[in-house]
């Protein structure tokens, strides 16, 4: 039960990390340059998207800390790798942030994924056991 529930934060401090970078990446190309910050006017909706997404760290993080209390740190760090796939995944589909998928970045990405899954199925070893009682 304490694995799943460690998995089901560790997912839920991705997801949320995800969120916060794609909303930042939104942000970014709504907004001036920050030496223009001060003197320009600002987007009221790209300044509560950042604050949204700053918050969305936020509770990233408290997910991450409750999946290392269930979980060994060397399987829980890899899942945060799934966050590179979403990422890129989301932000090439989504016509409004005008990325591209490329069969180098494609490739760089179903290596990740393999990496994160080779780590996680192995069978768990004696010291994370201990580790993760």
């Amino acid at each position: 039960m304490s694995r799943r529930r460690g998995i089901t934060f560790a997912m839920g401090s991705v997801l949320l990390v995800s969120a916060a970078q794609l909303g930042m990446r939104w942000s970014m190309t709504h907004l001036p340059s920050p030496d223009a910050w001060l003197s320009a006017p600002l987007d009221k909706l790209a300044i509560a998207v950042v604050f949204t997404a700053i918050l969305a760290y936020a509770m990233s993080m408290l997910c991450w800390l409750a999946a290392l209390r269930d979980l060994p740190l060397g399987r829980a760090y890899s899942l945060l790798s799934i966050s590179y796939a979403l990422v890129y995944l989301l932000a090439a589909s989504l016509p409004f942030f005008n990325e591209t998928f490329s069969l180098s970045k494609t490739l760089g990405v179903a290596l990740v994924m393999l990496g994160v899954i080779t780590i996680n199925t192995r069978p768990v070893s004696a010291p994370e056991l201990r580790s993760a009682s």
